[in-house]
C-alpha cells in the first residue's frame, strides 16, 4: 500500500519524490493555517450540534485543534516549521491533530472535503485581508486630505498632454487622487459582499450525506449566508479574481500618482522633494537623490496585474468541479496582497514627509500662457462667440510669444492692438483678471480648483470619513 496520505487507501505505490514537490501547496498555504483551524472550529460544533459526533469528541477535538494551532504558530515565530511535513495545510493539521488526540481526530474531516475546505480558508483569508487593505486606504484617503487641505491656495499648473494647460492648485490635484482611492475603497467594500459567502458543507462537488447545517456554520464563521450550489461553491473562484480586478485598479491609481511624484521630483520640474528615508542614492554619481519608492510602486502595479492575468487563464477552460490547477489561486493571490498592503503603509508617510515647493510651482503657472482659456472666456463673456474668441486669445498668444511676454505682461498699447477691432479693455482690468489667483478662483463650478470650492469638497470628506 502506497504510504500514507488522506488520499493513499486506493494507491498501490507511493508518488515519486519530485511529484510530491511539484504537488505540495504547504510552503505557501501556511498562510492559510489560522483560518483551516478557524473553519475546522466551527465544521466540528456543527457536528455535534447535529449529533453527528457527540459531546466527548467535539470537546477533544476543538482542545486539540486549539493546541495544533499554538504549535505551529511557536515553530512558524521560532524559524522551525518544516515545510516538508504535509502535501498541504489541511493534510498537516488533521495529521498533527491525529498525533496529540488519536483515532477520533479523524472524524474532523466528517462530511468535508479538502474541496469545501480550501474554499472556505481562502474566503476566510480574503475577507480579513480585504478589511485591512479599506482601512488603510481610509488612512491613505486622510493623508491626501490633509494635504489637500495645506494646499488649497498652492497655485500649480495643470496639465494635459504633458503640457501645461490651465492654472489650478495642488491641493485640488492631490483631491483627483483622494476621489480614486475613495473609489477603490468603494469596490473593495462591494468585493467584500461576494466575498463573504460560506462554501462550507459542498463537499467535493455534491454536498453530503450527513445532516450538515451550512446556515450554522456560515453564521459561526461570520459569512453572510451559505452559498446556494454546492459544485459553484468548491468551483468558484471569481471572488479571488474580483479582488484581484480591484487590488489592479487600486495599483493602477496609484502608478499614475507615483508618474507624477517621478516627474515633480525631478530637477526639470522642481515641485517637491521627497525626503531621505523614501529615496536612495547611486553607487556611481554622488548627487542622486532617485524617487525609488514611486518607482518600486510603478513597477509593482504590473506585478498585481500579472497574478490576475494569470488566474484569469488559469481558469478560463476548466470544466467543474474542482480541479488542481485551482491550487494556483494562491501564491499570486499571497504576493498581491503582501504588495498592496506594504505600498499603503509607505505610500502615505512619503506624501507626509515630501517638501513641497510651492514658489517653483506658482512660477511654473505663471508661465507659458496656461491663462489664455481664461482670456477667451472674457471675451466670450463680452458677447464675442467663444469660437472667434479662441481663435483671437491664440492671435494673442503668438504676440506675446514673439515679444516674449506673458499675457499679463502686455501693456495697454499691445492690447488696444490685439483687440481693438472688438473690445474696448483696460490692461489693468486684464491683468488682475488674467493673474494665476484669479485664473483658478474663476474655476468655481461644482468639482472645480476655485480655493472656496476646494474648502466646500474638503468638509464634505472631513465629514465623511469622520463616520467610516
Amino acid at each position: 500500500m502506497a504510504k500514507s496520505k488522506l488520499w493513499g487507501g486506493r494507491f498501490e505505490a507511493n508518488t515519486s519524490k519530485l511529484m510530491d514537490q511539484f504537488n505540495a501547496s504547504l510552503p505557501f498555504d501556511i498562510n492559510l493555517m489560522q483560518y483551516d483551524i478557524e473553519g475546522s472550529l466551527a465544521h466540528v460544533k456543527m457536528l455535534g450540534r447535529q449529533d453527528i459526533l457527540t459531546a466527548a469528541e467535539v470537546k477533544k477535538i476543538i482542545e486539540g485543534l486549539k493546541s495544533v494551532k499554538k504549535d505551529i504558530e511557536a515553530e512558524l515565530e521560532t524559524d522551525s516549521f518544516d515545510f516538508n511535513e504535509a502535501e498541504d495545510i489541511h493534510s498537516l493539521v488533521e495529521a498533527r491533530l491525529t498525533a496529540k488526540i488519536g483515532a477520533v481526530g479523524g472524524k474532523l474531516h466528517t462530511g468535508r472535503s479538502r474541496n469545501d475546505q480550501v474554499a472556505v480558508d481562502l474566503r476566510l483569508y480574503l475577507r480579513d485581508q480585504t478589511e485591512q487593505i479599506m482601512e488603510l486606504i481610509l488612512s491613505f484617503m486622510q493623508v491626501i486630505l490633509d494635504l489637500a487641505e495645506e494646499h488649497i491656495e498652492t497655485v500649480m499648473p495643470g496639465y494635459t498632454h504633458l503640457q501645461r494647460a490651465q492654472a489650478l492648485t495642488f491641493g485640488h490635484h492631490l483631491l483627483a487622487y483622494y476621489f480614486k482611492l475613495k473609489r477603490d475603497h468603494e469596490r473593495f467594500a462591494d468585493a467584500l459582499k461576494r466575498i463573504n459567502v460560506s462554501p462550507l458543507g459542498s463537499g467535493a462537488l455534491a454536498g453530503s450525506s450527513f445532516a450538515l447545517d451550512r446556515d450554522f456554520t456560515a453564521k459561526e464563521l461570520g459569512f453572510s449566508r451559505a452559498c446556494e450550489n454546492s459544485m459553484d461553491g468548491v468551483s468558484d473562484r471569481d471572488f479571488v479574481l474580483e479582488f484581484l480586478a480591484v487590488a489592479s485598479n487600486l495599483m493602477l491609481h496609484l502608478s499614475r500618482l507615483s508618474e507624477e511624484i517621478i516627474l515633480w521630483n525631478s530637477k526639470e520640474y522642481s515641485f517637491i522633494e521627497l525626503a531621505d528615508q523614501y529615496t536612495t542614492g547611486s553607487s556611481i554619481m554622488p548627487q542622486k537623490k532617485n524617487p525609488d519608492l514611486a518607482e518600486l510602486v510603478r513597477g509593482k502595479t504590473g506585478r498585481v496585474i500579472g497574478s490576475l492575468n494569470q488566474l484569469m487563464i488559469t481558469i478560463k477552460g476548466l470544466p467543474l468541479a474542482y480541479n488542481k490547477d485551482l491550487q494556483e489561486d494562491k501564491e499570486g493571490l499571497f504576493d498581491s496582497v503582501k504588495t498592496v498592503k506594504v505600498i499603503l503603509e509607505l505610500y502615505p508617510e512619503m506624501l507626509k514627509t515630501m517638501k513641497v515647493k510651492k514658489a517653483k510651482m506658482k512660477e511654473a503657472a505663471s508661465s507659458g500662457f496656461l491663462n489664455a482659456t481664461e482670456l477667451a472666456d472674457y471675451l466670450a463673456a463680452n458677447n464675442i462667440p467663444f469660437r472667434q474668441a479662441h481663435q483671437i486669445v491664440g492671435e494673442a498668444v503668438l504676440f506675446a510669444s514673439k515679444k516674449e511676454k506673458e499675457l499679463d505682461q502686455l501693456q495697454q498699447s499691445d492690447w488696444d492692438q490685439i483687440l481693438g477691432e472688438y473690445l474696448d479693455v483696460e490692461a489693468e482690468e486684464l491683468k488682475a483678471k488674467l493673474s494665476v489667483e484669479a485664473a483658478v478662483n474663476s474655476h468655481s463650478t461644482k468639482g472645480g480648483p476655485a480655493f472656496k470650492e476646494s474648502k466646500n469638497i474638503i468638509e464634505k470628506e472631513k465629514e465623511f470619513l469622520a463616520v467610516q
